[in-house]
């Protein structure tokens, strides 16, 4: 197995992009850790089949889907018989110009955005990943989680294989290349049956386009067509952008093909129940979009109706915490008949990293991304909506920001139930004793952001906001409770090197984060008393599942 040729990757510096990106950043304070305390938006694939211009829609596509992943850019091309590739730490925009383009010739393309859930941030991770062996070439594009990554990784390892990158993708291409499968198709599905976890996919090969979901349906993936080309993506906003028309939800579990001899679709793994992330309409996927058959516009209005019913308050004004908290205060705003006005202004050209002045600036982190307006939120009672608290250090530095700006009360109310647990199929979450809600009560959160109510919608109320189907959505990172099982003999490393802590380890005095962050202030000590937030009893379960999402 070794790396296909035509990987443009290196030529940054002569076009201008990967080296400048480079120097960017090393020369500025700051990480991907630096964003708003929010879930990171796992990752965003992209695939079309039979069309001249595969790969510049293919670079369109990713635009569309930037928000699900910002640290790495990626497309690859075929031509029939030989593959292009180009990748970039970067955003779209600026991992692809008019040049490098016009190299990735072909009708058929394959696209990637990446943040890292396995595996480290490096371009040797960044998607598509490309492999030439036995059967071929070919590109992979990734969106999820693969829960036995590392049991088969030590395994194949083990036996002589050579891994080059730290991702869990990759577990796949060398199963793959291990096939026996006369076909291309049959190889693919011989590697994904011995796979567990979350995978939405695009692959391509010299001439065929194979789009991949896993028998839970964790991640969504719809398939479009444009004029004769058909298209695969995360989401429809993709396919707006590009001119194409949404076909219907590639089902979970089903492989579907489309190549010389026309298109084809199959269901070769056992019946598993559906899982999908119900996050997705919380918070990773855009407005614009329908995943899962609904919209999220919708499921989000629906969401900030609900929030009024059951966590009502008096105020004089809605605002909404931009740009994720938007529907859901319109909703809030709706149901409960208070006004909504834009009283934090969020600057969309910040990007994901910046150079702080000498002289520290409190909450220079928030006030960089959001202001508030004086004239609106001065002398009032004012509602903050947002989609979750995760650490709970933004949803403080806002409140207090509000304040200063002269509002007389301030009242937080959360479009979803708090989140107690960290996910394992494709959502970059903090370890739990970073995640406020599984070691603090409601009103040690409230007390912490200084907030003079807080208010959470129910799991209830979340799965009502989803639509009939609530039964198949994952609600883990809420309750604990994970659909697919982890391997037992892992639990006890992995408690040590990943997200759960045991309960009763975790220092409650603040978290790692925090403790690495100079303006951030320590966490409250957690109280012994019940827990008031959740009402779903499953605070303490989870721990005991067995995790296997190895820091690759």
């Amino acid at each position: 197995m070794g790396v296909a040729r035509g990987d443009h990757e290196a030529r940054g510096a002569a076009r201008g992009v990967g080296a400048q990106q480079a120097t960017r950043w090393a020369g500025c304070r700051g990480s991907r850790h630096s964003n708003m305390d929010k879930f990171k938006e796992e990752c965003g694939v992209f695939g079309i089949h039979g069309h001249p211009e595969a790969a510049n829609l293919t670079y369109l596509g990713l635009y569309a889907l930037q928000h699900r992943g910002q640290e790495s850019a990626g497309i690859a091309s075929s031509d029939g018989g030989r593959f292009h590739v180009s990748r970039a730490m970067a955003y779209v925009n600026e991992a692809f110009n008019e040049t490098v383009l016009s190299s990735l010739v072909g009708t058929i393309a394959v696209g990637h955005v990446r943040y890292s859930t396995a595996g480290e941030s490096r371009l040797a991770n960044a998607g598509p990943l490309v492999i030439d062996c036995a059967h071929g070439e070919i590109a992979i594009c990734h969106n999820g989680n693969l829960v036995n990554a590392g049991e088969l990784k030590d395994e194949m390892v083990r036996d002589g294989a050579i891994f080059q990158t730290s991702t869990d993708s990759e577990v796949i291409l060398h199963l793959y290349a291990r096939s026996k499968a006369p076909i291309v198709e049959d190889a693919v599905i011989e590697a994904l049956s011995q796979v567990r976890g979350a995978f939405s996919l695009t692959i391509m090969t010299k001439d065929k386009l194979i789009a991949v979901r896993d028998p839970h349906g964790f991640r969504p993936l719809v398939l479009g067509r444009l004029g004769d080309a058909l298209v695969v993506c995360s989401e429809t906003c993709a396919l707006d952008l590009i001119g194409a028309t949404r076909v219907r939800d590639i089902e979970p579990g089903e492989v579907f093909i489309v190549g010389p001899s026309g298109q084809k679709s199959i269901t070769p793994f056992g019946p598993a129940p559906l899982a999908h992330c119900v996050f997705e309409h919380v918070y990773f996927a855009r407005p614009d979009s329908y995943v899962f058959g609904q919209s999220v516009n919708e499921a989000r209005t629906a969401l900030g109706h609900l929030l009024a019913r059951e966590q009502p308050v008096e105020a004089d004004v809605v605002v909404p915490i931009p740009d994720s908290g938007v529907c859901a205060a319109v909703g809030f705003a709706e149901e409960s008949g208070i006004p909504l006005r834009m009283g934090l202004i969020r600057n969309h050209y910040v990007g994901r990293t910046f150079i702080e002045p000498r002289q520290s600036i409190r909450h220079f982190g928030v006030r960089v991304k959001l202001n508030p307006v004086r004239s609106i939120l001065e002398g009032q009672r004012v509602v903050l909506i947002d989609d979750s608290i995760v650490r709970g250090t933004t949803s403080r530095k806002i409140v207090k920001m509000v304040r200063a700006a002269g509002a007389r009360e301030v009242h937080m109310r959360i479009s979803c139930p708090p989140t107690i647990s960290p996910c394992f199929y494709g959502v970059d979450t903090p370890r739990r004793s970073e995640l406020i809600a599984a070691t603090h009560t409601l009103r040690e959160i409230e007390t912490y952001i200084d907030a003079d109510s807080l208010g959470y919608l129910s799991l209830e109320g979340l799965l009502t906001a989803v639509g009939p189907r609530s039964s198949s959505y994952c609600t883990s990172c809420y309750t604990g409770q994970y659909p697919v099982a982890f391997p037992r003999d892992e639990a006890a490393y992995l408690q040590l090197a990943l997200k759960l802590d045991q309960p009763g380890n975790e220092e409650r005095g603040g978290s790692p984060a925090a403790a690495a962050t100079s303006d951030v202030e320590e966490l409250p000590r957690a109280g012994v008393g019940p827990r008031e937030h959740s009402g779903t009893g499953n605070e303490g379960q989870g721990e005991l599942i067995q995790l296997e999402r190895v820091k690759r």
